[in-house]
Parts: structure tokens; sequence; C-alpha cells
């Protein structure tokens, strides 16, 4: 493709390195904002730079947030003894949409994956650990992918909480083999929580 402007080409270019942005709609956007009053631009690239150098991740979850502690775990409102472990923020999104759960999160920043060269020492595993030692948790609920890395991570964490006077349980099969949490309807995402069961680290779920 050909460029009459290489300020032009180097926007396309940055544009094309966000995930799911090809190059014909790097180029749409970047005329967009071409066309948009200066003010404008600004503040959207202020708000992009500001989100990238003032984040931060929260003390207790992990979860993204503007302070140490984030807001959830700041809501007194909360189930402080039930813990849920996400493998990211959008889980913890997609859940909080369904308005069916009260508790704490913890996330884990990933799942295991040894293909992609992802082991428990990459996650916030060690950290969760700690928490449930504290002796405050009576339930974590394992929200991860229904994925072989999804289980293998369910079962890693259920040996490293074996010890613990918790409940483990893990949220129902209503969400499809092989989905992700973040892509689940909130109807039957809400469900899985709700209708969460009991997790056995012999075969993932407990039977009933």
């Amino acid at each position: 493709m050909n460029y009459s402007s290489r300020l032009l080409e180097n926007a396309v270019n940055e544009l094309a390195r966000l995930p799911g942005i090809g190059r014909k709609t790097a180029l749409r956007l970047a005329l967009h904002l071409l066309r948009q009053d200066t003010q404008q631009v600004e503040a959207f690239s202020q708000a992009i730079l500001v989100m990238r150098n003032d984040i931060k991740r929260c003390r207790n979850c992990h979860n993204i947030s503007d302070n140490d502690i984030c807001d959830i775990c700041a809501n007194p409102k909360r189930d402080l003894s039930i813990i849920c472990v996400v493998q990211d923020i959008r889980d913890v999104m997609a859940i909080e949409n369904t308005g069916q759960y009260n508790g704490l999160y913890h996330v884990l920043g990933g799942i295991i994956s040894p293909m992609d060269g992802i082991g428990p020492e990459d996650l916030t595993i060690e950290s969760l650990v700690v928490k449930v030692n504290e002796g405050n948790t009576r339930e974590v609920i394992f929200a991860l992918p229904t994925t072989i890395e999804g289980d293998t991570t369910n079962y890693y964490l259920s040996k490293k909480l074996a010890g613990f006077s918790v409940v483990l349980s893990a949220i129902a099969r209503g969400i499809a083999i092989g989905d992700d949490i973040e892509y689940a309807d909130e109807i039957t995402l809400g469900r899985s929580i709700v209708n969460r069961i009991p997790f056995s680290s012999k075969g993932g779920t407990a039977k009933s």
C-alpha cells in the first residue's frame, strides 16, 4: 500500500499492532482521527497515555485498578469469605455484569500452558495460597476456561489448596467446553456461578 504521507504510514503501522486490527482498518482509524478536532485527538491520546502510566494492580486480588486496592476489594458489602479465581480482568468484568456474585476475586494473570511457555511460577498462584492461609476464606471458586489448560490450572490449584479447610468449587458446565468466560452470555454465566458444583482433583467436578 502506497502512502502519500510518511506520518500517516507511521500512524497506520502503530494502529495495526493492536489485536484484531488489520492494515485497512488501521488506515480507516487513522483517517478518522485525522478528521477530528485537535482537542479530541489530544484527549484520546492523553487518555491512553494516562491509562498506561497510572493504572495499578490491586494489591489484594491483582485486578486492574486506579488505586492500590480495587473498588471490589474495598467494598464492605462484598462477602470477604469467598474468592472467585479467574484468568484475567475480562473475566472479572463478565462475572460482575451478571449481578449474581458478591464475593472477591483473584486474577491469575493467565492459565498454565506449557505450549505457550506459561508455568505456575508465571501466575499469581502463590499469593492466592498466602491469602487462603490467612484463614478468612471459606470457599474458592474456580472460574477458568473450560479447556485443557483451564482444567490443568484447576487441578494444580486444587493440589496447592488441598491442605486448607476451604470448600473448592467450580462453575457449572453451562459454559460450553472450550469456551472462554468473557464470551459467555450473562444469563448462562450467572447461572454457572450460582449453580457451582464441588471440585474434585481426581476428576474435575465432583458428581452429585
